[in-house]
């Protein structure tokens, strides 16, 4: 399926959930920035993106040009959900491809490794095992139709108020309503936990690159 044919999440722009508006962002101009920001500033201290470049400047550059890159990429075919407080400012960002949209086109892929060739261009040393993760991203992910929880991230000065909760929401409730099960990769043991309050199970663990940091992946299954 593709375009208005994908299955909706109901994603009324701005809608108020306990004090936070979400609603759906761009996947273009400053929408995106913002998104890119949110995202670097995330996983600043991921043990992935650390292990690649250990140099804080860098590795905060290298971030917003990959996280950029991918959710423009991913945009056109995904599910793009911000959440903003009061003041408008962004707080988290979700990015989710529904069971008929992975994988992306050949040409997103392409703008996706392209972003992430530039990001780790900063520090060429890293990209045999910066690929090697993406290319095991892609092995590992199941063949049959599953929602896809390609990122979630929220800016760590709003995290622990439910931010990411109510991010996933509407494609858990979606999900469930279809029967459908849900996926996502994460780079971080603690988040497994996290995870696990939402209904998720750990079904793999990937050391792409020996020596490397591991790669989780989880799903939740329908009930």
């Amino acid at each position: 399926m593709s375009g208005d044919e994908r299955p909706a999440l109901d994603q009324t722009d701005l809608e108020v959930r306990a004090g936070v508006r979400i609603g759906r962002i761009s996947p273009s101009g400053s929408e995106l920035d913002e998104a890119a920001m949110v995202a670097a500033r995330a996983f600043f201290h991921d043990p992935f993106f650390e292990y690649l470049d250990s140099r804080g400047i860098t590795r905060a550059r290298g971030l917003a040009i990959f996280f950029r890159a991918s959710i423009a990429a991913a945009g056109p075919h995904a599910h793009l959900l911000g959440a903003r407080d009061s003041d408008g400012r962004l707080m988290g960002v979700s990015v989710v491809l529904d069971p008929d949209s992975y994988p992306l086109p050949a040409t997103s892929q392409a703008r996706q490794m392209a972003g992430a060739l530039r990001a780790m261009a900063l520090r060429p040393q890293a990209i045999p095992a910066g690929v090697r993760y993406l290319l095991a991203i892609d092995q590992a992910h199941p063949k049959e139709r599953l929602w896809y929880l390609q990122l979630l991230v929220v800016d760590p000065l709003a995290q622990r108020r439910g931010i990411g909760g109510l991010l996933q929401a509407d494609m858990l409730r979606t999900a469930g309503e279809e029967g459908v099960g849900c996926y996502l990769e994460t780079q971080k043991p603690q988040n497994i936990a996290y995870y696990r309050r939402f209904g998720y199970d750990l079904v793999g663990h990937l050391i792409p690159v020996p020596g490397g940091p591991p790669l989780y992946t989880m799903r939740r299954d329908p009930a």
